[in-house]
């Protein structure tokens, strides 16, 4: 998977660049949580803005989110099994390993909530 540009929810590695090293960044693993157009959005990007596109990299190791360069990332995979749902709908979308998502029924959960005592 070298060429192909990261998206919301993959799992991805920072590249050695002298931007990342110098960051403390570099080699380290994270999830991408968003992207953005900088020239649009002002956020400060680490690398090129060449492209005008940018993606938000949560890394848990520093507790802290980064705009880098797609160019700085390499994809690990498309974090099959994470789970997206909206509190109260029937539904909950589940990310399949080609980075696909599909929909399915939520678990039924065995506790009622507090208020409903009957």
């Amino acid at each position: 998977m070298p060429n192909q540009v990261p998206s919301f929810g993959d799992n991805v590695r920072v590249r050695s660049a002298p931007e990342t090293v110098s960051r403390g960044i570099a080699g380290l693993t994270g999830q991408v949580y968003g992207f953005t157009t900088p020239s649009v959005s002002g956020v400060s990007v680490i690398g090129s803005t060449s492209e005008d596109f940018a993606l938000n990299i949560s890394i848990a190791d520093r507790g802290s989110d980064f705009w880098l360069a797609a160019d700085l990332l390499e994809l690990i995979d498309h974090a099959p099994g994470t789970t997206i749902s909206i509190d109260g709908a029937p539904t909950q979308s589940v990310r399949n390993a080609d980075g696909s998502w599909r929909v399915e029924l939520k678990p039924q959960s065995d506790t009622k909530p507090w208020w409903k005592f009957w």
